[in-house]
C-alpha cells in the first residue's frame, strides 16, 4: 500500500502525512539558487562591498518565490516580489527609529496582508510567506536614506538576476510542469492498476484492504487530476491559446481520467466476484494495463517516441483477457480505447490536437484578483480567520525581537508565522518537521563550518548547499528545512563571523521550538478551524456529489444525458470525496479527537461512499445490462437514488421504500450501500 505523504496522506487517516517524495528532486532549481546566490557572494569576497550581501539574500529569497508554471505567470510574480519587497525593506527600515508603538502594528498589518495572500493559490502563499520573512529581516536595523537606497537597489538587482537566471534556465522547457503533471496521473494509475491486482490474485481479502486500496489510490489519482488539470490550465491561459502541446495534455489527461473511472468500475466487479475466472481475467487484465501505464507515463515525460506495433499488441492482449465476461468486455474496451488515444500522441505525426479541444474560457484579471478576497471576507473563511491568529501571534514575538539584543532573535517571529497554517492539525505538523529537519540540519552544518575555516571556503560551500537545498524543496518540508539549515549557518558565519556553530544551533533550535509551540498553542486558543462543522459540511457535499453522479449514469442509460454530463458528474463526486477524506484526516488528528463515535461513523461513511462510487462506475460501464430493466424501472430507480443521497444529506427526513425489485443486481448493491449509510450516519447527524 502506498506510504503517506503530504502531497498523498495514504490509506490511514490518522497518521500525519509526513513522508519523502524523491521524485519531486529538482537538481535545475538548486544550481539556479546556487548560481544565483552564490555567485553573488563569491564576487562579494573578491570586492569586499557589504551590500552585495543584500543582493545575494534576494536572489535567494526570490528563488524562493519561484514554484514553477508558465512563464508569464512566473515572470509577473518574481517582478512583483522583487518591487514589493525592496519597498518593504527599505519602508520598515526607515521606521525602525519610530519605535514599537508604530513598527509593530504596521508589520502586523503588513504580516496580514502576506497570510491572506494564499486566497488566490500557492504561487501568491510562497510570496507572503517570503514577504515575511524579509520583513521581519529588515526591522533588525534601521536605515538612513542613503542606506535604504542602496540596499533597495541591491535587493532588485538580485532580484532581477534570480528571474533573468529562472527564465533562461526554465523557458527552454516551458511545457515541462504540464508533462510532469500528466505523466504523474499515468504514474499513479499503473501504482493503482499494480495494486488492484494484487489484491484480486488474494484468494481471501479482508474488506479493509479493499477499502484501504480505494482511500489511498483513489484519492491519489484524484488529487493528481486536479492538479494536473489546474496546471496544463494554466499554462493555456498564460500563453493566450490552446497550442498544440497543450491540447495534447488536455487529451491525455481526460484519457486518463477515464480509465481512472474504468478501474473503479473494475475494482468493484472484483472484489465482488465469485467466480474465479472473473479474477482471473481481470487480473491479467491489470498485468497488461500496469505495465502499459508505467510505459506511457514515462514516455509523457520524456517525449519519447513509442513503439505503436508493441503497445498495441499489449492493448490486444488486455482485449482477449476480458473477451467473453459480459462485465469485464465492455471495461476492456473503454480502457483499450482511451490507451490508444494516448498512444497516438506519443508517436510520429500523432501529435495533432485536433479541432475539438478548447480552452475554458478566460476569466477577466480584475475576477481573478478580486473574487478570491470577496469570498473570503467574512469570518467563516479559515483564511481570514489565518491571517488575522498570524497578525495577533506576531505581534508578540515581534516586540521580543525588537527589544532583545542578539543577532538571532529574529528567527522567532519568522517560526511563529511560518508554522502557522489555516488548521491545526497542518500547524502541529508543520511544527514537528521544522524542528526536527532543524535540528538534524544544524548538526549537518556544523560539521561542515567546523573544516570550512576560511571565508573563500565558507563562500564557496555556498554553491553545494544551496543545490542541495534548493534540489530538496519539494521533497518534504523536514528535508528541506534540514538542507537549508546547513546553509543558514554558513551564511551567518559570512555575515556575521564570530559566532560559533555550536551557539547558531543552540539560538537556531531554541527559537524553532519556542516558536513551533508558540504557533500550535496559538492555533489552538486563537480562533480555531476545527473539523467537526466542516467536517459535516463536507459530508452534506459528498452525499449530494454522489446523488448527482447516479443521476447523470442513469440519465445517460437511458439516452437523455450526456457522456460530458456524466464525466462532470464523476469528477464533482471524485473531489467531494477527497475533501470529505481530508477533512475527516484533519478531525482525527485534532486534540481530543472530538466525539469519537461520531468520528467512526465519518469513517465507515467515507469507506461506504468508496464502494458506492464503484458500484455506479460499475453500473454505468455495464452495458450487457441496460437493456435488462424497462425505461420506467431506471426512473424509478434513478430517483429513488438521488432522492436517497439527498436526503441522507439532510440528515432529517427517513428514506423512500425501495423500488420494486429488479434483476439487476448492481443496482441492489447501491441500495444496500445507501441503507448502510443510512443506519451509520444517524450516529454522526
Amino acid at each position: 500500500m502506498m506510504r503517506g505523504t503530504l502531497r498523498n496522506p495514504g490509506a490511514d487517516l490518522a497518521r500525519l502525512p509526513i513522508g519523502l517524495d524523491l521524485r519531486a528532486i529538482s537538481i535545475v532549481e538548486g544550481l539556479r539558487a546556487a548560481i544565483a546566490c552564490g555567485a553573488v557572494i563569491l564576487v562579494n569576497e573578491w570586492v569586499q562591498w557589504p551590500p552585495l550581501f543584500f543582493m545575494a539574500l534576494a536572489a535567494n529569497l526570490t528563488c524562493f518565490c519561484d514554484v514553477g508554471g508558465p512563464i508569464r505567470q512566473r515572470l509577473f510574480i518574481l517582478l512583483a516580489f522583487t518591487l514589493i519587497g525592496a519597498l518593504a525593506w527599505c519602508g520598515f527600515g526607515l521606521l525602525r527609529p519610530a519605535g514599537l508603538a508604530v513598527v509593530v502594528p504596521l508589520a502586523c498589518a503588513a504580516i496580514f496582508c502576506c497570510s491572506f495572500a494564499r486566497v488566490w493559490g500557492v504561487p501568491a502563499t510562497a510570496v507572503g510567506n517570503v514577504l515575511v520573512v524579509a520583513i521581519v529581516l529588515s526591522l533588525d536595523e534601521p536605515l538612513s536614506l542613503g542606506g535604504a537606497a542602496v540596499i533597495g537597489a541591491m535587493f532588485i538587482a538580485g532580484g532581477l538576476w534570480a528571474i533573468l537566471l529562472a527564465l533562461l534556465l526554465w523557458r527552454l522547457h516551458p511545457y515541462q510542469p504540464a508533462r510532469a503533471a500528466v505523466a504523474n496521473v499515468w504514474r499513479l494509475l499503473a501504482a493503482l492498476a499494480g495494486d488492484l491486482r494484487s489484491l484480486a490474485v488474494s484468494k481471501r481479502t479482508p474488506a479493509a484492504d479493499w477499502d484501504a486500496h480505494a482511500r489511498s489510490h483513489r484519492r491519489a489519482v484524484r488529487e493528481a487530476v486536479e492538479r494536473a488539470r489546474d496546471v496544463v490550465m494554466e499554462l493555456v491561459r498564460g500563453r493566450g491559446a490552446l497550442s498544440e502541446r497543450g491540447g495534447q495534455a488536455l487529451i491525455r489527461l481526460e484519457a486518463g481520467d477515464q480509465i481512472f473511472g474504468a478501474l473503479i468500475a473494475l475494482s468493484d466487479l472484483l472484489e465482488d466476484a465469485d467466480a474465479p475466472d472473473r479474477r482471473q481475467n481481470g487480473a491479467r487484465m491489470l498485468r497488461i494495463l500496469q505495465a502499459t501505464l508505467g510505459t506511457l507515463s514515462r514516455a509523457i515525460l520524456t517525449e519519447r517516441v513509442l513503439d505503436l506495433s508493441r503497445i498495441e499488441r499489449a492493448i490486444d492482449a488486455l482485449l482477449v483477457s476480458a473477451a467473453g465476461d459480459p462485465a469485464l468486455q465492455p471495461l476492456g474496451e473503454a480502457i483499450a480505447e482511451r490507451l490508444r488515444i494516448a498512444v497516438r500522441l506519443s508517436t510520429p505525426g500523432g501529435h495533432d490536437a485536433g479541432e475539438t479541444l478548447a480552452g475554458e474560457p478566460t476569466q477577466p484579471s480584475s475576477d481573478r484578483f478580486l473574487g478570491p478576497i470577496r469570498a473570503n471576507l467574512t469570518w467563516k473563511s479559515a483564511i481570514l480567520r489565518h491571517a488575522m491568529r498570524a497578525a495577533v501571534i506576531a505581534a508578540p514575538a515581534l516586540i521580543l525581537t525588537l527589544m532583545v539584543e542578539g543577532a538571532f532573535t529574529h528567527w522567532l517571529t519568522i517560526t511563529v508565522v511560518l508554522t502557522l497554517q489555516p488548521y491545526y492539525a497542518a500547524t502541529w505538523q508543520r511544527a514537528l518537521e521544522r524542528i526536527g529537519g532543524t535540528m538534524l540540519g544544524g548538526l549537518i552544518g556544523a560539521v561542515l563550518v567546523h573544516f570550512a575555516q576560511t571565508p573563500v571556503a565558507l563562500a564557496a560551500l555556498m554553491f553545494p548547499l544551496c543545490i542541495i537545498g534548493f534540489s530538496a524543496r519539494q521533497v518534504s518540508y523536514g528535508a528541506f528545512i534540514a538542507c537549508l539549515m546547513p546553509q543558514l549557518i554558513v551564511l551567518v558565519e559570512l555575515v556575521n563571523p564570530g559566532h560559533s556553530s555550536i551557539e547558531i544551533i543552540e539560538m537556531r533550535a531554541l527559537f524553532t521550538v519556542i516558536g513551533g509551540a508558540i504557533a500550535v498553542a496559538g492555533c489552538f486558543v486563537l480562533w480555531p478551524s476545527w473539523e467537526p462543522d466542516r467536517l459535516r459540511q463536507e459530508l452534506r457535499s459528498t452525499l449530494k456529489a454522489h446523488g448527482g453522479y447516479a443521476k447523470a449514469i442513469i440519465a445517460e442509460i437511458l439516452g437523455e444525458g450526456s457522456e460530458k454530463a456524466t464525466e462532470g458528474a464523476r469528477r464533482a463526486a471524485g473531489v467531494a470525496s477527497n475533501n470529505f477524506e481530508t477533512s475527516l484526516s484533519r478531525a482525527i488528528q485534532e486534540p481530543g479527537r472530538g466525539d469519537r463515535d461520531k468520528l467512526e461513523a465519518a469513517m465507515v461513511a467515507d469507506a461506504t461512499l468508496r464502494r458506492a462510487a464503484g458500484r455506479l462506475s460499475a453500473l454505468r460501464h455495464a452495458n450487457y445490462a441496460h437493456g435488462e430493466i424497462d425505461a420506467k424501472s431506471w426512473r424509478a430507480w434513478g430517483d429513488w437514488i438521488a432522492d436517497a443521497f439527498t436526503r441522507l444529506a439532510q440528515g432529517e427526513k427517513p428514506m423512500a421504500p425501495r423500488p420494486p425489485k429488479v434483476e439487476l443486481e448492481s443496482l441492489g448493491r447501491i441500495a444496500r450501500q445507501i441503507e448502510l449509510l443510512e443506519a451509520v450516519l444517524r450516529r454522526f447527524w
